[in-house]
């Protein structure tokens, strides 16, 4: 089938755990159908060009640029944005390190930041700093230096290998004290 391009076509994926749906223009871009269309407005345009990585999500569990993805590239997908982290109002433990570390200032890149920081764990449990770094790399942001972002993503990092392994036998003596 060929589609013009003022057509719209139905887009169906699963946003955050909930199938949901639309319609969208061949050439809309993910990033606006995510906002305009879905209204989940967490995800933030920036460049459109894929470079200050504003627009990450989570596509089948890896972080993409939303601005570089067609809405209908997205039909039957698993989609992740920064609105599944929090549950029940209460932030998830990489949220809640961003907080504690000062880890936003303006808050325009931080959801993709999260999301992009989200896969990054789940991929590299115990990242160095230089990882950590690196995986930055691909965001933007005019705000915060970086330091805040890097150790809470460190802290996050530190906290979930020590909730698997247990304290450490120095823990175990201090608490003992």
């Amino acid at each position: 089938m060929h589609l013009k391009a003022d057509m719209r076509c139905r887009v169906t994926f699963t946003l955050n755990g909930r199938v949901c749906s639309g319609f969208a223009e061949p050439r809309t871009q993910l990033s606006d159908f995510l906002r305009h269309e879905l209204g989940a407005t967490g995800t933030r345009v920036g460049c459109e060009h894929g470079v200050c990585g504003a627009c990450t999500v989570l596509v089948d569990g890896r972080a993409s640029r939303s601005c570089l993805m067609l809405a209908v590239q997205a039909e039957g997908k698993q989609l992740q944005t920064v609105e599944s982290l929090a549950s029940d109002e209460t932030l998830n433990d990489l949220q809640q390190a961003f907080r504690k570390h000062h880890a936003l200032q303006c808050g325009f890149c931080t959801a993709g930041i999260l999301m992009s920081s989200t896969e990054f764990l789940a991929k590299v449990p115990n990242p160095s700093e230089a990882q950590v770094r690196e995986m930055l790399s691909g965001h933007l942001c005019r705000c915060t230096g970086y330091t805040g972002i890097v150790n809470a993503v460190l802290d996050v990092a530190e906290t979930r290998s020590r909730e698997i392994s247990g304290p450490t036998i120095e823990e175990q003596e201090n608490n003992n004290v």
